[in-house]
């Protein structure tokens, strides 16, 4: 019996993550194979707001399940990743919204709750709309 309930919650904590990628390039690539767009999120390890970010909002199921479905999710550390210059890398969490060739739609700076980001996403999605007829 607890050899079935470990393999109950392995198998239901696989399929509720979502795959995040640290390599901006990869994630061009990625967007243009599955013809979805590009949220990048950059942070640095030592911005509180950032770790509040992801351990608050970002652990929403919710929300994680809404951005998997159109996004490639990119994460990049200022302080390690490489990111273009045409992206600014302060103040942090910085958050970009691109096309999958890499335009940006939408940039915004800041954290977050749920709720905030929820909304938010709603207003990213009218802008895209406008962006793709």
């Amino acid at each position: 019996m607890k050899l079935v309930f470990i393999l109950l919650i392995l198998v239901t904590s696989l399929f509720s993550s979502v795959e995040w990628q640290n390599n901006y390039n990869e994630a061009i690539q990625t967007a243009q194979e599955e013809n979805k767009r590009i949220y990048m999120l950059i942070v640095s390890d030592d911005c509180v707001w950032c770790r509040k970010f992801k351990n608050q909002t970002l652990t929403d199921k919710k929300i994680l399940k809404r951005l998997d479905e159109k996004y490639v999710l990119l994460l990049l550390n200022r302080d390690d990743d490489f990111i273009p210059r045409k992206f600014k890398t302060a103040p942090i969490p910085r958050h970009y919204f691109l096309t999958s060739k890499g335009k940006k739609v939408f940039p915004v700076v800041g954290y977050r709750t749920v709720d905030t980001f929820n909304t938010f996403l709603d207003d990213v999605e009218k802008r895209y709309e406008r962006i793709e007829r």
